[in-house]
């Protein structure tokens, strides 16, 4: 098992069995908006740190979202093995480049 395995076992394990004092109880009991508002949070500050940082801060960063994703992903049911599926299928696709999004002139 590797630590991605681990971490999201520990969160399904947590999800399952609340523990008090346990951070991602917190977070399972405050619900998808507040894991939410953590996964945008931790988001910023990959994008702060990797504009403005060492990489062992971004790395660290990087962790942060990871772990917050995690308990998003199993909040809502969402398997390590349902992200890798996706992955394999848009690894096999070819000349896949988008057209820029367009200005967005109206708010």
């Amino acid at each position: 098992m590797n630590e991605l395995e681990k971490q999201y076992a520990s969160a399904l394990e947590r999800k399952q069995n609340p523990e008090e004092g346990s951070y991602t109880t917190y977070l399972y009991n405050k619900g998808l908006e507040k894991i939410l508002k953590k996964v945008g949070e931790e988001s910023s500050e990959v994008i702060i740190a990797a504009l403005s940082q060492s990489n062992e801060d971004l790395v660290g960063e990087i962790n942060d979202l990871a772990y917050h994703v995690i308990v998003l992903m199993v909040e809502k049911g969402i398997t390590l093995e349902d992200v890798e599926a996706e992955m394999k299928r848009r690894a096999e696709k070819q000349h896949n480049l988008k057209a820029e999004r367009k200005t967005i002139e109206n708010y």
